[in-house]
């Protein structure tokens, strides 16, 4: 709008400045410098008497001549000032137009400058808003981002922890299941045990009765057999109650000898050879029926001979 108004001015000024100056267009009028001079009549050879003009009549008219040349002066000199003025008019208003053309020129750089400057702040707050943008738009992104990583980071441990309690509870699980195993395995070994504790008690208890009938039953074929072969034996006469010889005897499961070997010496060769033709001489020994019995006590056994006694 200023700008338009420059112009509009400028227009304006234009138009009443040629208004102005269209009187210098024309020509400069001359000064004429006259004098008056009276012609001098010529004489003529041959002239006629003429008739005197009257003096007052021709001051009077020579008068008229000088006002009016002095009219004609004063106007021409009236129209020198007033072109003169007109002229120093003109000068001043291509002045004022010059002034006004400069002052316009530097209203119009100033408006330039102050619209570049404008322009200028305009493109730098642009360029600050873009700016400021990028940085809230960066900020936002970042925050965003670090919004979004926090959320990975929260499901993220929300799934280990869910995880870790899945894990957990299958530990836990696993624990009582494996409590309940080592329970119901402790109650059946402890059952076990039991039944087995009862089965040895029960066997150890049976074992003592079999072995008490055992031994009581081989200490009644023990006898028996010292009674045979105290029977069979005939020691020398060299023998004395200090001799004793050890023989070990092998049985047959039918009671028959299968082999018969001196262990222990009596130092008395007679000695010894009379206790072993004693244990040759019987043709079977007593042994009792249960073949347990037979094989723990009768299978393989020693003997000792002494005169006083068999043991």
């Amino acid at each position: 709008m200023l700008s338009v108004g420059l112009h509009i001015a400028l227009v304006v000024v234009a138009l009443v400045g040629w208004s102005w100056t269209k009187p210098l267009d024309e020509p400069k009028p001359r000064t004429i410098a006259a004098r008056l001079i009276a012609p001098q009549p010529e004489v003529s050879p041959q002239m006629e008497p003429v008739q005197q003009p009257d003096p007052e009549e021709e001051q009077r008219r020579l008068e008229e001549q000088r006002k009016a040349e002095a009219r004609r002066q004063a106007e021409e000199q009236r129209k020198a000032e007033e072109a003169q003025a007109r002229e120093q008019a003109r000068k001043r208003e291509q002045e004022r137009q010059v002034a006004l053309e400069k002052e316009r020129k530097a209203k119009e750089a100033e408006a330039a400058r102050q619209k570049a400057d404008a322009e200028a702040r305009e493109r730098a707050r642009q360029q600050a808003e873009a700016e400021k943008q990028r940085k809230e738009e960066a900020a936002r992104k970042a925050a965003e981002e670090k919004r979004r990583q926090q959320e990975l980071e929260r499901q993220r441990q929300e799934q280990e922890e869910q995880a870790r309690r899945a894990a957990e509870e299958k530990r836990k699980e696993a624990e009582r299941r494996l409590r309940e195993q080592q329970l119901e395995a402790l109650a059946e070994q402890a059952s076990k045990a039991q039944e087995a504790e009862a089965q040895r008690q029960a066997a150890a208890a049976a074992a003592k009765a079999r072995e008490s009938q055992m031994m009581s039953e081989s200490e009644k074929y023990q006898a028996l057999i010292r009674e045979r072969l105290s029977q069979a034996w005939y020691p020398p006469s060299s023998a004395t109650e200090d001799m004793t010889a050890r023989l070990q005897i092998t049985l047959l499961p039918t009671g028959e000898l299968a082999s018969v070997k001196l262990v222990s010496s009596s130092g008395n060769t007679a000695f010894d050879n009379s206790a072993l033709s004693a244990v040759r001489s019987l043709s079977r020994y007593p042994i009792p029926d249960s073949r347990d019995t037979f094989e723990r006590y009768f299978r393989q056994f020693t003997i000792e001979f002494n005169p006083r006694r068999l043991r």
